[in-house]
């Protein structure tokens, strides 16, 4: 794995999946080597679908630019050491937004009543 703490650039994400992603990405860094960039998002991704869900899209690399449309309360940007982390779940349209975004207040309340 990587030396240092990941620095979190931006996010809407709950502090629980956030914790998952800064999780799931010192464990394939553990796995896999900091080179193959591609393996370490398809891991990031495939683990992220199924405990969350289908449509969740992971970009790993030293140098990329994006401009994404994600569902609410499901991105993430962070570093780890050099190395870039994008997660983020897909927009399917306004229905799925405004589900998404209940959802999201839904798990806000659960989380503020523990």
């Amino acid at each position: 794995m990587l030396e240092g703490k990941a620095v979190i650039g931006d996010t809407d994400m709950l502090e629980s999946t956030q914790q998952d992603a800064l999780n799931l990405a010192a464990k394939a860094l553990d796995i896999f080597d900091v080179t193959e960039a591609t393996a370490i998002a398809r891991f990031i991704k495939k683990e992220f679908d199924s405990t969350y869900g289908p449509g969740w899209q992971c970009i790993v690399g030293t140098d990329f630019g994006s401009f994404v449309t994600h569902c609410y309360g499901s991105f993430i940007h962070f570093h780890i050491g050099n190395l870039a982390v994008l997660l983020f779940r897909g927009s399917a349209g306004p229905e799925a937004e405004a589900e998404a975004e209940a959802d999201h207040v839904e798990a806000l309340e659960t989380e503020s009543i523990k």
